[in-house]
């Protein structure tokens, strides 16, 4: 089975950066789409950001122009590099990845931003 490893979270002040990575427990393959999703309490996860495999990238309104997804796809890695971070970007992270019908989860990583 896929394991996905995330790692970067952290205490950040508000205006802070913070840059997160994921990495998948094998390389036999490439993803069609990785990317990351995000809870806050009392919330549904949402989407905030995913990458194909070809680059193509969508991203939340709410993170356009602060949020930046990359990848690495010989590594199965992929990435969130957030700056201008906010208070109402606190939330657990987790790292998502697509390959044909399945999908793999990792545990998250939590992400808070003090005022």
């Amino acid at each position: 089975q896929v394991q996905l490893v995330e790692s970067g979270g952290g205490l950040v002040q508000a205006g802070g950066s913070l840059r997160l990575s994921c990495a998948a427990s094998t390389t036999g393959f490439t993803f069609n789409t990785m990317g990351w999703y995000r809870q806050a309490p009392g919330k549904q996860r949402e989407l905030v950001a995913t990458m194909t495999s070809g680059g193509s990238t969508n991203y939340a309104d709410s993170v356009k122009g602060r949020f930046t997804i990359s990848r690495e796809n010989a590594k199965n890695t992929v990435y969130l590099q957030m700056n201008s971070l906010k208070p109402e970007d606190t939330a657990n992270y987790y790292c998502n990845a697509r390959f044909s019908a399945v999908e793999f989860w990792g545990k998250g990583t939590l992400v808070t931003v003090s005022s």
